[in-house]
């Protein structure tokens, strides 16, 4: 039988605290990047000039239909072939996770903003807004508090997400793990510490969402 031994992770405890934190601040710039993505791609989607519309749909299907790891793959190996400047691993994953996720945003940002009610925007049009105005100060306001769950239950995705950057090479939390588990020969106890750093950082947001939701639901 197989002889767990926890005591070796205290060896590498520098190795998954630096792939941590790094897995956190990669999260924190992909979610930003992300977001801002998906807010110009949601209101693309709903301009009155159809290339517009067009291309912001182009973005969001080809990201939402193909596979995330071979994104990072082609955007790691082939965007620098065909472009002839060279992107670091880092880069390419982070430009891969923010498109990718934006794809997904705009699609909540999308659906939040018509799920107000049109007469929002006729009573900002007889208060003299513009359509900006009136989307900035009166539409999006009220579609936040609609979109905030969605937004962040993909958010905790995102964080998921960061661990297919290590096929890259990118010291995230896996690969610093798959780093000390070559070293210890212990990958059993090395790859369980792993998933529940992991959860250790995702079960609570995961709790906070549902409470968002609940309270969302109760107030309509």
């Amino acid at each position: 039988m197989y002889q767990w031994d926890f005591s070796i992770l205290w060896s590498y405890r520098w190795l998954f605290v630096y792939g941590l934190e790094l897995t956190v601040a990669f999260t924190l710039a992909i979610v930003a990047l992300g977001l801002l993505a998906g807010l110009v791609a949601g209101l693309l989607k709903l301009s009155r000039f159809a290339p517009l519309r067009w291309l912001a749909a182009a973005y969001v299907e080809i990201f939402r239909c193909t596979p995330l790891l071979v994104q990072l793959v082609w955007f790691y190996y082939a965007l620098p072939i065909l472009t002839g400047i060279e992107i670091s691993a880092v880069a390419a994953s982070i430009m891969t996770l923010s498109l990718y996720g934006g794809s997904f945003y705009a699609e909540i940002i999308r659906g939040g903003i018509v799920s107000i009610d049109s007469g929002q925007s006729e009573a900002a049009a007889a208060l003299g807004m513009t359509p900006a105005q009136g989307m900035r100060r009166i539409i999006l306001p009220q579609a936040l508090k609609r979109m905030l769950p969605p937004l962040m239950n993909q958010s905790i995705i995102q964080f998921k997400n960061t661990s297919l950057v290590s096929v890259l090479a990118v010291p995230d939390l896996l690969y610093q793990g798959q780093v000390a588990a070559h070293d210890s020969y212990r990958p059993l106890e090395i790859y369980t510490a792993i998933a529940i750093a992991y959860f250790i950082v995702l079960f609570p947001l995961t709790l906070i969402v549902r409470r968002g939701e609940k309270r969302l639901a109760a107030s309509d």
